[in-house]
């Protein structure tokens, strides 16, 4: 049985590889005594180890990065977004910071709606309605005040240095720009960031200057929160809102607030799981199925086969339904946490399960509970220091470059999020997922979120800070990742790197990564009744972690992301 693990798991690394190679992508790995930091950018992890050199921890780190970010890798980065950010500090501190955007207080349920009552996509994903109250510069200032050792100044300089001077664009984000054209030439704010002044589009290698966002992060390293959510960078978007027909005003702004919240603990296999709340759906899910799994020897089973593949699914088939009922923003609605994250409800959860056989989704509800998505261009960053704290953040503008809307005058984009409420109980979003009375729109109230930023400890030690984009498959693809390392024994590296699936309940298929798995193991999910759909890659977990004497630090091959570790101690 040990041997044929071994030859699954030795095919399924060659496919993996085939499957990499095909989307020409490059994957490094660091390691190192003193801290790493792993993102989407070369640039803002360079960032984020810059400060572990001048003696700041992992949260000066981690917000360095994010601010480079905003300022590098525009599909994703921002200061128009939100995200939700996992903190461990090394004595056992553990809190979660939920700066998800908010809707507006002229927000109203129907507000996507046509005249007969249908959903509109083209209001929900690409007009000025379709953007949520930023919340990234103050999620990312108020971790840093509560938990930085560094200054403001100090956080930010290299994120004003990148957009002032410029930096090379890479071919990815080149490429991405270029593809894009038609969406910049709708407003005058997107045309002057993303095209030259003939009207032009840039190319790999160009030096990409952005004055105006150069000047809003100035204000920020300035004026602290008041910097953005008052004053000229206030004045400027609720301006933008006004020529577009949107809805945030400068109260909107102003009384923007991140939350501080207690993280979703749970257990497995002796192994503490540490992850985000609602309104975000990912924590509550991720320790769900944690739960189901850990009553399956998933190490016995095998990797990557069809019976192991098959018992996930079920198990994620059950989660997604919950979701899609009982998870919303908790400050609204009466979401059910300590009922579905209970070991004993995971019980009831698997009771219907035949490993031998699918269960129609049409034949799955969300479980009976007493009362008490997100886009494929989120992006994750992961950074640990040598003391020992953790941190996990993920960060989104929901569709790849939001609403495809920049502020003028102030440079950067503006969300898409407000698709994440449900529009119309029933349908699905951009994403597939389906929702009901929990995720309505309502003033003031944050969209449900997918984004799944998580520590796993051991022995009082991170040994996985993890998280990744991709809408409906993060919650899967993080999953996945501590699967591989706490049952089949793989390092950070193969847990990454090893080909993906995904069930999300509705519709009813497992999505698999194009060449990641064998043929014939899809033919025996076939017989047992399950659709299989294939796509190019799924997820882009930029992943960290302690193993050993060494943090290791992995840049997921998927995408262009970089893991930088520091190669000398700390100036203290």
């Amino acid at each position: 049985m040990r041997l044929d693990r071994l030859t699954t798991r030795f095919y399924c690394l060659l496919a993996s590889l085939a499957l990499l190679s095909a989307a020409h992508s490059t994957a490094n790995e660091v390691s190192s005594e003193y801290g790493v930091v792993t993102s989407r950018s070369e640039f803002a992890s360079k960032a984020g180890t810059q400060m572990l050199a001048q003696g700041g921890n992992a949260v000066d780190a981690i917000v360095a990065a994010g601010f480079a970010l905003a300022v590098t890798y525009p599909s994703a980065g921002n200061l128009g977004g939100g995200g939700f950010m996992v903190v461990r500090m090394a004595d056992g501190t553990t809190v979660t910071n939920d700066h998800r955007e908010m809707a507006p207080l002229a927000a109203y349920r129907d507000m996507f709606l046509d005249d007969d009552g249908e959903y509109d996509p083209a209001k929900a994903l690409r007009s000025h309605l379709a953007s949520g109250v930023p919340g990234s510069a103050a999620g990312l200032l108020d971790v840093h005040e509560r938990f930085g050792k560094l200054t403001r100044e100090q956080v930010m300089s290299e994120a004003i240095r990148l957009a002032s001077e410029g930096f090379q664009l890479p071919s990815d984000i080149a490429r991405q720009i270029a593809g894009r054209k038609d969406l910049w030439l709708r407003t005058i704010g997107s045309r002057a960031k993303f095209l030259r002044d003939d009207g032009s589009s840039f190319e790999e290698g160009d030096l990409f200057v952005q004055p105006d966002l150069a000047q809003t992060l100035m204000r920020i390293r300035e004026y602290g929160r008041d910097g953005f959510y008052k004053g000229k960078t206030a004045e400027l978007v609720v301006a933008e809102m006004k020529r577009g027909n949107g809805l945030i005003s400068l109260k909107d702004l102003e009384d923007y607030e991140t939350v501080w919240r207690d993280p979703i603990n749970g257990s497995y296999r002796g192994f503490e799981i540490i992850s985000m709340p609602p309104p975000s759906s990912g924590g509550v899910l991720l320790v769900q199925m944690l739960n189901m799994l850990e009553r399956f020897d998933l190490n016995s089973m095998g990797f990557a086969n069809a019976l192991t593949m098959h018992t996930m699914v079920e198990v994620e088939r059950r989660a997604y339904a919950d979701r899609a009922v009982h998870l919303g923003d908790m400050d609204f609605y009466p979401v059910p946490v300590s009922s579905l994250i209970d070991k004993k409800y995971a019980v009831s959860r698997i009771q219907d399960i035949n490993l031998e056989k699918s269960t129609s989704s049409l034949e799955i509800s969300a479980g009976e509970l007493p009362t008490p998505e997100e886009s494929e261009e989120t992006t994750h960053l992961s950074a640990i220091d040598s003391d020992g704290n953790a941190v996990a953040y993920t960060t989104t503008l929901n569709s790849g470059y939001g609403s495809g809307i920049v502020v003028e005058g102030a440079g950067f984009l503006l969300n898409n999020e407000m698709d994440d409420f449900s529009s119309k109980p029933g349908v699905p979003n951009q994403f597939g997922l389906l929702g009901a009375e929990a995720n309505a729109i309502e003033p003031r109230k944050r969209m449900l979120s997918s984004m799944t930023p998580t520590i796993v400890v051991s022995e009082n030690r991170p040994v996985l800070v993890t998280g990744s984009p991709g809408g409906s498959t993060i919650i899967t693809t993080v999953l996945q990742i501590v699967v591989n390392v706490i049952d089949h024994g793989m390092s950070i590296s193969e847990a990454v790197t090893h080909p993906r699936f995904h069930h999300q309940w509705m519709p009813d298929a497992i999505t698999v990564e194009t060449g990641g798995f064998e043929e014939e193991t899809a033919d025996q999910l076939r017989s047992m009744g399950h659709e299989i759909r294939e796509r190019r890659a799924i997820g882009d977990a930029n992943t960290a972690g302690w193993s050993e004497d060494s943090i290791i630090g992995v840049s997921d091959p998927r995408n262009q992301g970089f893991a930088s570790g520091l190669e000398a101690p700390p100036n203290n």
